[in-house]
């Protein structure tokens, strides 16, 4: 079963909807009804968790710098005034 009904688009949305029509050589109805499906489906899902890795980089040490004194990191790398 199908409605004819009247939408209001975008410009920019009926640009991409007929850009996807062309490079699938499907009619801009099809098109449309089958990116609307996609969307629907899909907004159930829920948001996508992205993982997120972060690489060290060697860096090297000061000698005589105490590492675990977080005290005279801070005064290392902003001065004595770091407060």
């Amino acid at each position: 079963m199908s409605i004819r009904t009247t939408v209001t688009l975008d410009e920019d949305v009926i640009e991409r909807v007929k850009d996807e029509s062309r490079s699938s050589g499907k009619s801009f109805r099809d098109t449309l009804n089958n990116l609307l499906r996609f969307a629907l489906l899909n907004s159930n899902a829920g948001p996508t968790h992205r993982s997120l890795k972060i690489e060290p980089t060697p860096m090297g040490q000061v000698e005589g710098l105490n590492y675990d004194d977080v005290e005279a990191l801070l005064e290392f790398g902003e001065g004595e005034r770091h407060r």
